[in-house]
């Protein structure tokens, strides 16, 4: 079963670019992120022609987060619990049967936090502490649960080309990534670093400063498997080639395959 997780930054102006990319790496679940449309704009038909059932969670202009999945969706859960006051579009989990048994999987767009010394930073870490406690409860279910997603996290000075660059952003403070290594330390563990300790790993590159063409990136998309997922771990990829593409998203897609049998 390959899983994948890709922020494409708004899905109406890369329709064409997730079809081919779904049709060379052919997932058969995927979380994307920052969609920036409301549900009924969501261009469910051109991936149901591709083969794929279509979950979405919506937000008029920004946010928002999808599933796209070739096995039926059993179960769907819009919005990360412990607060109903939050109106932002940015978890969306699913159930589907594979391999004899459940497969949660969990599409996240973690917030920026940016400015640090603002409302947005601790929404970002308030945030990260329902995504725990989220977490820490579905560990006690005892499926496969991929949280796949946009974090917006770099989680080590190793993922980032110059950590000096992003010393007090929210992206990169102590309490940003204390709460990574809290949500590691439940037994989560991060698919791509669990394959390879290689440098320069990145899934995004800014648009500004010629960041790409310096590969100036960071690797701030995830996939964290429960011990159930992470076993079943046999490779991961990051598909950086796409980050060339006509007008890309300035993100690139994380994969991973399990073995799942039956």
């Amino acid at each position: 079963m390959r899983v994948a997780t890709w922020n494409v930054n708004s899905i109406k102006q890369r329709v064409d670019i997730v079809l081919g990319w779904l049709a060379d790496c052919r997932p058969d679940i995927v979380a994307l992120q920052e969609i920036k449309c409301v549900d009924d704009a969501f261009p469910r038909a051109a991936f149901e022609d591709a083969g794929y059932n279509v979950a979405v969670h919506g937000q008029k202009t920004y946010n928002g987060v999808a599933i796209l999945s070739k096995l039926p969706f059993d179960e769907t859960v819009i919005r990360l619990p412990g607060d109903d006051a939050d109106e932002q579009a940015r978890f969306l989990e699913v159930v589907v049967s594979a391999g004899g048994g459940a497969v949660r999987f969990a599409s996240l767009y973690l917030p920026n936090g940016n400015p640090p010394d603002t409302d947005k930073y601790r929404y970002k870490l308030a945030w990260f502490d329902r995504l725990i406690a989220h977490a820490r409860a579905r560990l006690e279910l005892e499926e496969p649960f991929i949280l796949a997603g946009d974090y917006n996290v770099i989680p080590t000075a190793a993922d980032a080309r110059d950590p000096a660059q992003w010393v007090g952003d929210a992206l990169y403070l102590p309490q940003t990534r204390t709460r990574f290594q809290g949500l590691a330390g439940l037994g989560f563990t991060d698919a791509i670093r669990a394959a390879s300790d290689e440098p320069e790993l990145y899934t995004f590159w800014d648009y500004q400063a010629g960041a790409w063409q310096k590969n100036n990136g960071i690797r701030i998309d995830h996939l964290m498997l429960s011990p159930e997922a992470a076993d079943r771990l046999q490779a991961c990829g990051i598909d950086k080639q796409v980050r060339a593409l006509d007008k890309p998203s300035d993100h690139v897609p994380v994969w991973a395959d399990l073995r799942l049998e039956g």
